[in-house]
């Protein structure tokens, strides 16, 4: 996406800026919130001078289950990476105007949430609803320690868009539920369901005969002849986005240990990164570092190595299910995207082949000391709608959480090979959450993977060095911790 993504990374870090501890008080402190609470002093965000406005509410009825208030506008901002924001614009925002054609929208779009958004929050001034996503999205960990984000109950138990006698929460997968609940209380929406794996142009291996490896051996095989034939490089990744590396060792490790591997990473558990499973995982990939990179890979970042991708200097890379769409300016018409899960390490590996990373993912969030909060929650009710999430599968070729929103939708050939994979896996997915949960974890892991990767670390000391960091923030008693 560019998250990362998680579209993307696409869409991919989070928490950049200030520190847990003082994320948003830190930049009244500091003074960076004048110009923007100067500039957006406007009743659609709240007030300026670091205090909120008091929340309005409309009428509740049968037409407006969440009370909007009639002629209250409110403040969308969306996350410019991999989905873009014309589905924003021309799908959800539309949408919503069916049901409150009197409700002004204010559309904004940046690259950089953060940067962009922490002043207005230390202000008072934080727009209604917000697609936390990218290498500068806040922290959902310390957001929600400042009481920033909305309680979303309301939202799952409204009538949903299409059917006024099914709930809202009765129309997406649990699975949303669960990602977008913080102590049991639900506060965001996991938009997207990404599905990770390892992406390749079915024309460049059709063209020389190279077969999906189902085994490692056979992908250690298949990378020594893509190499040996000087066609192209064999593999890629972001590499100032490790990330996108770090997911794809994570996801071996669990496929060969089974998904404890992850919960005990998440719940940051003692001698949890030096884990046998964890271990083989990252030597596995080390030798990949060594001997199959691409020529450049540790200094590239997502768009340049997936552009190389595109342009068949490399047959293989990581990468979620918002890569199509994120690259569908620079992909050749029959280029042919399509996705294979990790190989299977060993015949011993607690999970077969076929098993996926896949998890909602993209989150949104609704301002808790916005203006008009009950307008963000009612636009999450148009996007849940299977109009408009089968809309926006259509238009940046990923699946949503909405139950049943992409039947009958035509899929791009990647998203298609995704839905196949993801349909295979069948239970057998696994995913991880301290992305989310611990910002300075993920930099740590994602720091010490670029080393890895390059050589510059070796297996045993990037598991040291990350564990180090794990019990680091389990014993500081300033971050919220949580559990799965």
């Amino acid at each position: 996406m560019s998250f990362f993504p998680v579209n993307g990374p696409r869409n991919d870090s989070p928490g950049r800026g200030l520190s847990r501890r003082q994320l948003l008080r830190a930049a009244v402190g500091a003074g960076v919130a004048l110009p923007f609470a100067a500039a957006c002093a406007t009743p659609v965000g709240g007030g300026g001078g670091g205090g909120s406005q008091p929340a309005v509410t409309g009428t509740v009825s049968a037409e407006n289950p969440l009370g909007v208030p009639a002629n209250e506008p409110f403040e969308v901002v969306i996350f410019d990476g991999g989905f873009g924001d014309a589905y924003a614009r021309n799908i959800h925002q539309p949408l919503f105007r069916t049901k409150h054609p009197d409700v002004q929208i204010k559309h904004t779009a940046t690259k950089e949430i953060a940067k962009t958004l922490q002043p207005r929050f230390a202000s008072g001034n934080p727009p209604e609803f917000v697609n936390n996503s990218g290498d500068n999205a806040m922290d959902f960990g310390a957001l929600i320690q400042d009481d920033q984000i909305a309680d979303l109950t309301p939202l799952l138990d409204a009538p949903s868009w299409d059917d006024p006698n099914v709930k809202v929460r009765d129309t997406i997968l649990p699975t949303a539920i669960e990602f977008g609940s913080y102590d049991g209380v639900f506060r965001v929406l996991p938009y997207a369901n990404t599905v990770w794996g390892i992406w390749y142009s079915t024309k460049l291996f059709d063209e020389n005969g190279w077969q999906v490896p189902k085994t490692w051996d056979e992908f250690l095989a298949l990378c020594e002849t893509i190499k040996k034939s000087g066609k192209c490089a064999p593999f890629t990744y972001a590499g100032k986005h490790p990330f996108y590396i770090y997911e794809t060792i994570l996801t071996l490790a669990a496929k060969i240990g089974g998904p404890d591997v992850l919960r005990n990473i998440d719940n940051l558990e003692d001698g949890a990164w030096k884990a046998e499973p964890v271990l083989t995982a990252a030597t596995a990939f080390a030798e990949v570092g060594a001997k199959y990179l691409m020529q450049g890979t540790i200094g590239l970042d997502h768009i340049q190595t997936q552009t190389a991708h595109n342009k068949y200097q490399v047959a293989m890379l990581p990468n979620g299910s918002w890569l199509e769409n994120e690259q569908k300016d620079s992909t050749p018409p029959d280029f042919g995207y399509a996705v294979f899960p990790l190989p299977s390490f060993s015949d011993s590996d607690a999970m077969p082949y076929g098993t996926l990373h896949s998890r909602p993912g993209e989150e949104y969030f609704v301002s808790a000391k916005s203006r008009n909060p009950r307008a963000g929650m009612e636009y999450m009710r148009a996007m849940l709608s299977k109009q408009g999430a089968g809309q926006f599968t259509e238009l940046v070729s990923t699946l949503t959480v909405v139950k049943g929103a992409a039947e009958g939708r035509k899929l791009s050939p990647g998203l298609a090979s995704a839905s196949a994979a993801l349909q295979a896996a069948g239970d057998n997915t696994v995913y991880f959450r301290f992305r989310q949960w611990y910002a300075e974890l993920h930099d740590e892991v994602a720091a010490a993977t670029g080393q890895l990767m390059s050589g510059r670390l070796t297996p045993q000391a990037w598991a040291e060095r990350i564990q180090r960091k794990s019990e680091q923030i389990k014993r500081d008693d300033s971050v919220k911790k949580f559990q799965r």
